[in-house]
């Protein structure tokens, strides 16, 4: 088939001009935040936000920090109710098109508002990106791609006269981005619709098998690679017999208009480099690239690709978020996406700093400001600059500044997770919600001392399930069903008993409904004192 890499060159020539802009921008980062920021405090005049804060009033980034506090999504909340009540130009002026969803704090999720200068502020960093990955890996034009763009299925739960999520992850990028993605995807997006995790595997492997020329893999945590993986050595006989007679051999349980897309014609050659190939890089000879996340939890899994699939290059993805990017994969490092929003840093002594003020080996935080409406927004992440690209200072992310559990892109934090315990039926001294991994894989454990009714884990999956980022695990199997453990003897005594042996003193350790170590089952059987009657 012609038909993806001629879309891959298309993509490819569209976004030099972006490419080059950028390069130019690396030298002087100084002048593209000023840009930047003039930019966004102009239009921002005409938002109620930017009435409310003298946005006609600010000529500097520091009467900007004079006029604008720092927020999170808590403190924004009020401005997004209104957003979603369909009230015009109440963070940026012009219409709003999306809510995109994303995990929360103290809530279920946070909707982050979309519009037209959010999404040509996210064009300006994914078009350099993509020129790059092409420029450095050619091979990866030459075939078909698969892409998880985002990590959550875009599902309406409340009230709101603005759309919540986009029918399908190409729609992200615009319009005729989106006819180039959807020319050269190996998958048809309306796969996102089938309800069965294990169905929707197992039709995503069919239609990877039949696409020998796949030559681009782009996920978000490297474990959902290693479970489709998985999945095709447990049912390639299967697999195999569906690519030589062009079948599915679920067609009974899949919906009938996309049963119809899992359909092709019978190859049994292709069956048959399949059933003999020995690794996977004999599957797909063309596959040059894998970009996934590679940093803090997603390291270890990332670096088992050199295994699975030697001679494919791994690409650890930027610093992105839903509300914005804050770095790029560009050059083999991750330079700040400086063309796209205004960015701001603070160090551990809650200094205020710009890009030019970074230095490498040093860790920051991010605020966050970009033309959908977000204004020096707490993104709680902590990055550390690991190398310099021109002028501009390239970042890792290191970790979440709050407390928060991600061991595969679940995001649960402290704050949530006290909402979700406190409406669960418990009588109990003692509740811990914890990350658990064994032979067969990760879920969450409540260790709990009290009592619980019977079908408490169960309400809790379900409760956590609020959160999008674990529900999309939790559908992948990355994340197996939570399990209850009941704790025997002083619970606290032991819970502070583990952080005082990792550091920190005791008059620190505060009550926490999360913890984002493992291994807690072990501590707590080790190190269990059961209180003798006297005490």
């Amino acid at each position: 088939m012609v038909k993806a890499p001629l879309a891959n060159a298309a993509w490819f020539a569209a976004s030099a001009p972006a490419y080059a802009a950028f390069l130019l921008a690396l030298e002087d980062p100084a002048r593209a935040a000023e840009s930047v920021f003039h930019r966004i405090i102009r239009a921002g005049i005409g938002s109620a936000f930017g009435a409310e804060h003298g946005f006609a009033d600010i000529r500097t980034p520091l009467d900007f920090a004079r006029n604008v506090p720092p927020r999170d999504y808590d403190q924004m909340l009020p401005w997004i109710d209104r957003v979603a009540r369909g009230e015009p130009d109440v963070l940026a002026p012009g219409r709003v098109h999306r809510l995109v969803p994303t995990s929360g704090s103290t809530a279920a999720r946070k909707l982050i508002p979309f519009n037209d200068a959010l999404q040509r502020e996210l064009n300006c960093a994914i078009a350099p990106w993509i020129f790059d990955l092409y420029l450095r890996h050619p091979k990866a034009m030459r075939g078909s791609s698969y892409w998880s763009i985002s990590p959550c299925s875009a599902v309406k739960l409340e009230p709101s006269a603005i759309p919540i999520g986009f029918e399908d992850d190409a729609a992200y990028l615009g319009n005729w981005r989106r006819t180039l993605i959807d020319a050269a995807m190996a998958l048809p997006s309306a796969f996102r619709e089938i309800r069965s995790m294990a169905a929707l595997r197992y039709v995503t492997l069919l239609s990877l098998l039949r696409r020998r020329d796949l030559s681009l893999v782009s996920v978000w945590h490297p474990s959902f690679l290693r479970l489709l993986l998985d999945a095709l050595n447990e049912h390639r006989d299967e697999l195999v017999a569906d690519v030589a007679s062009g079948t599915c051999r679920l067609a009974d349980e899949l919906p009938s208009h996309i049963l119809p897309l899992t359909l092709d014609s019978p190859d049994p050659r292709r069956a048959q480099q399949i059933a003999r190939a020995a690794s996977f890089t004999e599957i797909w000879p063309g596959l040059a690239v894998v970009s996934c996340w590679a940093d803090a939890n997603a390291s270890v899994p990332a670096a088992e690709f050199g295994r699975l699939l030697p001679g494919v290059a791994l690409q650890p993805k930027g610093l992105l978020a839903t509300e914005g990017f804050v770095s790029i994969p560009f050059a083999g490092h991750h330079p700040l996406a400086i063309r796209s929003h205004y960015l701001e840093f603070l160090d551990q002594h809650n200094r205020l700093l710009d890009p030019n003020d970074l230095r490498i080996g040093e860790t920051y935080t991010v605020l966050l400001t970009t033309g959908g409406g977000l204004y020096r927004y707490r993104v709680n992440d902590l990055v550390r600059v690991d190398a310099v690209v021109g002028r501009t200072p390239s970042i890792r992310f290191v970790g979440k500044t709050g407390l928060v559990s991600d061991q595969m892109g679940e995001k649960l934090t402290d704050g949530f997770v006290a909402t979700v315990l406190s409406r669960l039926p418990l009588q109990a001294s003692f509740m811990l919600l914890a990350p658990h991994v064994d032979e067969t894989g990760c879920c969450y454990t409540l260790y709990l001392d009290g009592l619980a009714p019977p079908d408490v884990a169960r309400v809790l999956d379900e409760s956590l399930s609020e959160n999008p980022h674990y529900a999309y695990c939790r559908r992948l199997g990355q994340l197996g069903p939570p399990r209850l453990r009941y704790v025997q003897g002083d619970a606290y005594s032991m819970y502070c008993q583990r952080l005082q042996s990792l550091g920190q003193r005791l008059g620190d350790i505060k009550p926490a409904s999360l913890s984002a170590l493992t291994g807690w089952s072990t501590w707590f059987a080790q190190h269990r004192r059961i209180p003798s009657p006297d005490s």
